[in-house]
């Protein structure tokens, strides 16, 4: 016990760098475990609150790709009639 006592003497620099290191390991350990248990946290209000406007995304992201490819139809339309007027055979 005596040896141990005089080493920790001559090296307490080195006793307290291990002993700093230590604590900031576990600061970053528990930091990392916070930010994932918060992380979590808000996936789970977002898949209860937040279905209801998903859903609603939903409808308007459907909605706009079916007035999209409406639209596509009709300038597909518009071009043939006006190419076949023009006697232009489209490519």
């Amino acid at each position: 016990m005596t040896e141990l006592k005089s080493w920790v003497r001559e090296n307490q620099t080195l006793v307290y760098f291990l002993i700093a290191q230590l604590l900031a390991f576990g600061a970053g350990g528990i930091s990392v475990v916070s930010y994932m248990v918060n992380l979590e946290a808000r996936v789970n209000i977002l898949e209860t609150r937040g279905s209801s406007h998903l859903a609603e995304i939903n409808n308007r992201l459907t909605v706009t790709e079916k007035e999209t490819e409406d639209n596509s139809h009709r300038l597909d339309r518009i071009v043939d009639i006006m190419t076949k007027k023009l006697n232009i055979n489209p490519e």
